[in-house]
């Protein structure tokens, strides 16, 4: 018998719970931010595998890598620094993405025991073409809410950004 008052509950808790946490999660804009954000990541990188068929498939943590990339190359304990993850974790995307041609290793002209990973020809026109992809997403977009409104946003998220990245 307590068995079962204790599952209604929680039953009834979880519901009351779930409500809450939608109505909270829709009123936070920055909620909002984020899974736009994640769902239009996963579209890009959707659309570029249909492109790259018959090759290694990029994945998230691959496109988690590339902004913490400089052009010049970072070092593997840089990059795990600032994402947040092992240097493990890295190097093994590092070596994924070497495999697809995409970065390579080469030694530190500071150091020459230690290695930057760096963008290879490939991947500096991949990067291009990425951002010709995000183009043509941002025009899709603007078909749905108004040229004057993402530009509005697009400014709105750059004073942020730079207030941010401070």
């Amino acid at each position: 018998m307590l068995d079962y008052v204790s599952q209604v509950y929680f039953t009834i808790g979880m519901v009351d719970f779930k409500s809450t946490l939608e109505v909270r999660k829709a009123e936070s804009t920055l909620q909002v931010l984020f899974k736009v954000a994640r769902l239009l990541n996963e579209q890009a990188i959707e659309t570029l595998n249909k492109k790259r068929s018959g090759h290694q498939r990029l994945r998230p943590s691959h496109m988690a890598l590339f902004p913490h990339l400089s052009l010049e190359g970072s070092r593997i304990t840089a990059l795990a620094e600032r994402m947040q993850i092992s240097k493990q974790a890295v190097g093994q995307v590092v070596e994924e993405l070497e495999q697809m041609g995409t970065v390579c290793r080469v030694p530190d002209p500071s150091d020459g025991r230690a290695k930057l990973v760096r963008f290879t020809k490939v991947g500096r026109k991949g990067m291009l073409e990425g951002l010709a992809l995000l183009g043509t997403m941002e025009q899709e977009l603007v078909s749905v809410v108004g040229a004057k409104r993402i530009a509005e946003l697009g400014i709105t998220l750059s004073t942020i950004l730079a207030h941010i990245d401070e």
